[in-house]
């Protein structure tokens, strides 16, 4: 795991730890001292830590003015030991909505598991964002991640239907897939999507 980068092709664009208004900004990392951990496995230090022991994600882009951030994760989503969804909602989210942040990309490829809690943060995030014209979408989760989230009924509270999980994110620059993925949203039939 260890070996894992979050996505470094759009750095020239964005970096969270310059951006005064991120809840990351002046954070220094590593190249060399692995300090975080999943599973007992040691993850790649340029990884951001967050609240969660066992869930780590990155900001891979942000744009206040069209409202939208891009978020990769790695790790395990425990809401229902670790409630990890509160630390990513009170520690990220709300300071994003606080900038003006409307539009939720999360990038799950290198999640793992997902085991659902309590749906109130969900709810509450959606409801945010909803008022300002926004939304939060899941992209490229493993179909057995999403059918636990389904499970918790998650679907109602975060877009992650199909056609997001076809998506060759990193093939598209960041505003493209900001209106890519607002088009499946709106009409998630239109586009039949592979590769």
């Amino acid at each position: 795991m260890h070996d894992i980068e979050p996505y470094w092709n759009w750095r020239d664009r964005y970096i969270a730890s310059e951006d005064k208004q991120s809840p990351f900004f002046g954070r220094v990392y590593s190249e060399f001292s692995f300090t975080h951990k999943i599973y007992n496995y040691f993850i790649h230090p340029q990884w951001d830590e967050f609240g969660s022991s066992t869930l780590y994600l990155k900001p891979l882009y942000v744009d206040y003015d069209k409202s939208f951030v891009i978020i990769e994760l790695i790790g395990e989503w425990n809401d229902c030991l670790h409630n990890d969804i509160m630390f990513l909602k009170r520690n990220v989210v709300d300071q994003m909505i606080e900038t003006g942040i409307s539009k939720f990309i999360l990038v799950g490829e290198n999640v793992l598991n997902f085991h659902g809690g309590d749906s109130d943060y969900y709810q509450e995030w959606q409801e945010e964002v909803a008022e300002m014209g926004g939304w939060i979408s899941f992209v490229n989760f493993r179909d057995h991640v999403m059918e636990e989230m389904e499970d918790v009924q998650l679907q109602f509270f975060v877009n992650f239907d199909p056609p997001l999980n076809d998506i060759n994110w990193r093939a598209q620059r960041p505003t493209h897939l900001l209106q890519l993925i607002d088009a499946l949203i709106k009409n998630p039939n239109q586009f039949r999507l592979r590769g």
